[in-house]
């Protein structure tokens, strides 16, 4: 999964980046403090290979191709292969990469995957509405706010709010990925 035109490449979670994953998640504790939980223990970590193994997620690193260090995670959560396959993406950026415009090539990468590869025919991102960067991200990438639609998730051990962002496959088609992505 490396487009050896782009500045990151995808690469599946496994045992050999846990230390390179707490340690990105160790470094970002600020940047992520109530907008997402990370792992912060090898049994965290654990716990996240084992929830990347199941049929209805799938997950990702954006790895800096020309450190290889991890800039940061996507995963397409709550597959389904129903009538109208969808799932909902998550992502998150580690310090010091948040900001660089590699997570944005490395979304834009998974985008690619979930609407080609994975045959889905729209992702639903969940952002709370105080995450005013996220927010502007996921518009730049060709997400649209789903109407008044809200969600309550569980972060950091405390229930919030969060906005429904949602993106078409043909919307991302008519668009175009490198358009979008360039915009991101």
């Amino acid at each position: 999964m490396r487009p050896s035109e782009s500045r990151v490449y995808l690469e599946r979670p496994g045992p050999r980046r846990e230390r390179d994953f707490l340690d990105g998640c160790h470094r970002s504790r600020a940047l992520h403090r109530g907008v997402v939980t990370a792992g912060a223990t090898p049994a965290d970590y654990r716990n996240y290979l084992a929830l990347a193994a199941r049929p209805s997620q799938q997950s990702f690193f954006v790895v800096a191709a020309d450190s290889r260090e991890l800039a940061g995670v996507v995963n397409i959560l709550d597959v389904t292969r129903e009538a109208a396959p969808a799932g909902r993406l998550a992502y998150f950026a580690f310090v010091p990469h948040a900001g660089s415009g590699l997570m944005r090539e490395g979304v834009s990468q998974v985008i690619d995957v979930a609407f080609h590869e994975l045959g889905l025919v729209r992702l639903r991102a969940d952002i709370q509405a105080t995450n005013r960067r996220s927010c502007a991200f996921a518009e730049r990438l060709g997400f649209r706010r789903h109407g008044g639609s809200r969600v309550l998730l569980k972060i950091s051990s405390r229930w919030r709010e969060h906005e429904s962002w949602l993106l078409l496959r043909a919307d991302w088609r008519a668009r175009g990925p490198q358009e979008l992505a360039a915009r991101a």
